[in-house]
């Protein structure tokens, strides 16, 4: 199923392994093919994962984005996801379906789940909405 983006002036996407940034104008694109695509309000850095729920995010963002480092990445975000689970209990059902979108190679829809548990980790709730 084709995949419509509209894009605002000057957004930028990763799309694919590439960053690209809009012009100008608004801009509408149709991806026909399976692609990796974060828009620039998704996407987390190193500077900006400030907290232990948005590293766990990074690291799914990562092996999104980064398919040939996965091994690294699986190992970091299992042994970070272990010890937040340890830190905050409350947490384990949010991380647990995570972990199966991971486990799943379904990256994108870990980051829609990681979300939802940076916000429970900035509301200081213990179960998602």
């Amino acid at each position: 199923m084709p995949l419509r983006l509209t894009l605002k002036p000057h957004e930028k996407i990763f799309l694919g392994g590439a960053v690209v940034m809009n012009g100008d104008t608004r801009t509408e694109l149709t991806l026909l093919n399976d692609v990796a695509v974060l828009r620039q309000a998704d996407i987390l850095t190193e500077t900006t994962a400030d907290t232990a729920c948005k590293r766990l995010y990074l690291l799914a963002q990562l092996m999104y984005m980064d398919s040939p480092n996965l091994v690294d990445y699986h190992a970091k975000f299992w042994a970070l996801a272990q010890n937040i689970v340890a830190e905050r209990p409350g947490f384990a059902d949010q991380i647990g379906a995570i972990g199966k979108e991971v486990t799943l190679g379904n990256y994108y829809r870990a980051l829609k789940l990681g979300k939802k548990l940076i916000a429970m980790e900035k509301d200081g709730t213990q179960h998602a909405e």
